[in-house]
């Protein structure tokens, strides 16, 4: 594998509303540090980058931890969408500067293999648009599949992308297996799967203007949501060694000048803390001042008085929990994640390590199938009352979920054969105890 080249590409997102939440394609990056390990050059095209110098004068609003808005540009509606009465648009660079730097990558090298990585089903439109653009620039490049999309929808992908393999969940071991078949070598590097500790930091350092760096401590969740994907993404849950975790942040602190980190663990806190303890000492240890951000919610069961401190000396900015919904009945239903008194006991012990109400946020699901208005806003009210802001999360219908043969009876669009209807952004499982228009004065009156 020494000496080939390979070009990863994070794509576009096509879609009605798009914000960058610490977005970066942390598997593809992973896949790419080892490929490196490997002997392999790297070439990155990130669609998404909000400070590409192609760009200059459309420079999107950001926040000083690092997430902010995407370039924007309002394109046509998918047909199946035509009749949505909202715009959509493509976020990320523009189409000519996405061709820019791909016939700068082909000037100076000839590429091997381009592997693209795809995120949400629903956004495969862009994904699309890319494969196709490099097939045309590329000729004969042999374009490899993998993500979020590739794995849930795998058949849509194989009959519609136009990608010449698809990679499905976990990929780092099935692409070394496929390029060793492609380039009839053997790869000197291969990483213990059970082991993320023998994995290579993420190759990060690809990414100009590095603001933010993605860390993540384990892989899986021991949870099984029915509205989650989680365990049909990942093999099973491991856990990393917490002193490397501490390591890996110092690295990118010390040698790249990054301070702020976000979370991707689907379950940062589980096991009430034990693992979290000894890596937030660690991280008041060494005194790295640095901020973080837990975008995917943590779990209000494991945070106690100690790990509500911990959180607070080590930096993290503002903490985000995963409540879901306050139907007890419901809450039992999808997963047993938390109940209403543990959120409470959570936020109370924020407040007490000194987080204020703007610091604690809490997701809320809204638009799972047969959820009326009335368990949305009350949860609203729970939230608010405990001194936290509510975040309406609207749930998006996964293929192969508990959900999911719910959300084929209930949902007015057919979900099973169009992945664009599993879009949030639609309510793709209103029904007359929640419609569209309860859902949007529901966000007037709780002032969301």
């Amino acid at each position: 594998m020494k000496g080939k080249n390979v070009l990863l590409i994070n794509p576009w997102i096509y879609d009605f509303a798009a914000y960058d939440m610490w977005a970066r394609p942390l598997g593809l990056l992973y896949i790419g540090s080892i490929l490196k390990k490997n002997g392999c050059n790297l070439y990155f095209i990130d669609c998404l980058n909000t400070s590409h110098p192609y760009m200059k004068g459309k420079k999107p609003k950001r926040k000083p931890g690092g997430d902010g808005k995407f370039y924007r540009e309002i394109i046509p509606k998918p047909d199946p969408l035509r009749d949505i009465p909202r715009y959509y648009s493509r976020y990320g660079i523009t189409p000519e500067a996405f061709c820019h730097d791909l016939s700068k990558v082909a000037r100076d090298r000839r590429i091997d293999v381009a592997l693209i990585t795809s995120m949400m089903t629903y956004w495969y439109p862009g994904v699309f648009d890319v494969i196709k653009i490099v097939k045309q620039m590329l000729p004969g490049v042999p374009v490899v599949l993998g993500g979020i999309y590739a794995t849930l929808c795998n058949t849509h992908a194989r009959k519609f992308s136009g990608a010449d393999y698809i990679i499905t969940h976990e990929g780092e071991i099935d692409i070394l297996k496929l390029l060793a078949k492609l380039w009839h070598t053997k790869p000197v590097f291969v990483p213990e799967i059970a082991d993320l500790d023998s994995y290579p930091y993420p190759c990060f350092d690809l990414i100009p203007d590095l603001r933010y760096v993605c860390i993540q401590t384990s892989r899986g969740c021991p949870f099984r949501c029915t509205y989650c994907a989680s365990h049909l993404l990942t093999r099973y849950m491991r856990r990393r060694d917490p002193i490397k975790v501490v390591d890996e942040i110092e690295c990118w602190n010390k040698k790249f000048y990054v301070k702020n980190f976000a979370f991707y663990d689907d379950s940062l806190l589980y096991g009430h803390g034990d693992f979290a303890i000894k890596m937030l000492k660690e991280i008041i240890k060494r005194e790295l001042s640095c901020k973080f951000y837990c975008p995917n919610g943590l779990h209000a069961r494991a945070i106690n008085g100690e790990i509500a401190s911990l959180m607070k000396d080590a930096g993290f900015e503002r903490v985000c929990l995963g409540f879901e919904t306050s139907d007890t009945k419901r809450q039992v239903e999808t997963g047993a994640k938390t109940t209403t008194k543990e959120l409470i006991n959570s936020i109370n012990c924020l407040h007490r390590a000194g987080y204020g109400t703007e610091d604690i946020r809490a997701y809320i699901l809204c638009g799972l199938p047969y959820q009326d208005a009335d368990d949305i806003k009350k949860a609203i009210d729970i939230v608010r009352s405990c001194g936290a802001r509510p975040v309406i999360a609207e749930y998006s219908p996964i293929p192969n979920t508990g959900l999911w043969k719910d959300a084929l009876k209930i949902s007015p669009y057919p979900i099973d054969k169009e992945p664009l209807f599993q879009n949030n952004s639609l309510l793709p499982c209103q029904w007359e105890g929640l419609t569209y228009d309860m859902y949007k004065q529901l966000k007037i009156e709780s002032g969301i």
